[in-house]
This record gives C-alpha cells, structure tokens and sequence, in this order.
C-alpha cells in the first residue's frame, strides 16, 4: 500500500524566555488520520508546517510518496507546490466575495478577485456536490455556518489537493448541526478518497474519522500502534 503520510517534523519556537518543541515522526498508509490532543499540543502548528506555511527547522514531509520538504536535501516546495488543502478552524472565508467567488478564489491569476460573473466549471462542480448553488450569490454572513463550513470544503477541493488538512473543522458548531456534517464529512471522504488529516481535541471527532488516531501532548506524539514512534 502507499504510504500516505510519511512525516518527521522537528521546530522550536522561541518567545523570550520560553520555549516550546515540536518533535513528531508519522508514517502511515491510512487516510483518515485524526491527531487528537488538549490546546497548546502542537496541533495547529503541525498543520502550519506540513501545508508550508510555516518552515520546519530540520526533518522531511512526504504525501502520498511525493517530498514536499527534506532539510538534509534542500527540498521546501512553495505552499501552493504542495498542494495542502488547510480547512481553518474559522474558514477564513472572504467576507467581500460571495459564496462562489470564494470557492473560486484559489483558482485565480494575478491580484485581482474572481469576478461575480464568471463561472468556472470545476467552481460549479463543487458549489453543486456541497449542496451550495441555490447560496452562491451570498456572502459568508448571509449564509448558515454548516454552509460556511461547506463553502470552505469547496474552496479546498477546488484545487484538487494532494491531502486536506483540517483544524478542527466541527469545533465552532452547535452540537446538533456537528452531529450532521461530521456525517456528511464522512461520506464525501470516503467517496472522494482525498487523504485527509484532522486535528481535534473532541473524541468524537477521533472516534468517527480516526482510522488512524495519534496523540499529541505538549509536541510530541504520544505511540498507540507500532507505526506511530515520539521522536527523540
């Protein structure tokens, strides 16, 4: 099988007097991979590092058999080389573009934002697979938050990504629509069958998700199976 993550990150980070270390190696051929752990773990940072937005100090980051980083060989691709769809925890939408002109945005060229007018195919896809067509022409504060959370989903498959990457994608949602779109989730995954890796501090999430769940605790991973080693 293809391994899927193959992960050894180390960084450290510096804020006068204290220091925090992130030290974690992950190898697995799974695609649904939670990492699960309390606030301060490491968790987001982990995300920042592998999608490139933040540079690891030393160690390597391959996807799906690709090198995206590798300090001994000077390999660190460009955030958009990588192609790592990241699903911020708040969506980040823009609250100035409408529904569609959001999930379009990582497919524009230049500085300018897609214009209200103009319908791309692949954007069309996803605004009808996400259930989103009838709000396209809605702004992020007109629209529910299951339907922010879904336009975020679109602006990340849009792009067609090596892997998703997830910050804690249901954590902002009263516990009735959480219930619903973690099975909705579930479903378009399992269909689409893009590797993804979530981070969470809810078992919940772990539970459903987790066909590969590790732990982090204050930066570095806490084994469950033998694939899984903390670094040292």
């Amino acid at each position: 099988m293809t391994v899927q993550f193959d992960v050894d990150i180390r960084k450290t980070l510096r804020a006068g007097p204290r220091e925090f270390h992130l030290c974690l190696r992950l190898h697995t051929d799974s695609q649904r991979i939670v990492i699960f752990g309390p606030s301060g773990a490491g968790k987001t940072l982990t995300l920042k590092l592998l999608a490139g937005l933040e540079r690891q100090d030393a160690g390597h980051v391959r996807v799906g058999g690709e090198t995206l980083f590798d300090a001994d060989a000077g390999i660190d691709l460009s955030v958009q080389a990588r192609r790592m769809a990241f699903v911020f925890q708040d969506y980040a939408l823009f609250p100035h573009l409408d529904v569609r002109q959001n999930v379009g945005f990582p497919l524009r060229r230049g500085w300018l934002n897609p214009r209200r007018t103009r319908r791309d195919p692949a954007v069309e896809h996803w605004l009808e697979t996400l259930g989103l067509a009838e709000v396209a022409h809605q702004y992020p504060d007109q629209i529910s938050g299951g339907q922010r959370q879904r336009t975020a989903l679109a602006r990340a498959l849009v792009m067609q990504p090596r892997a998703l990457l997830l910050d804690e994608p249901f954590a902002a949602l009263d516990p009735e629509l959480r219930a619903h779109l973690r099975n909705e989730f579930d479903c378009l995954q399992r269909r689409l069958q893009v590797p993804m890796l979530l981070i969470s501090h809810d078992p919940v999430d772990a539970e459903v998700f987790g066909d590969h769940v590790v732990r982090l605790r204050s930066g570095v991973l806490v084994p469950e199976d033998a694939t899984v080693a903390a670094a040292t």
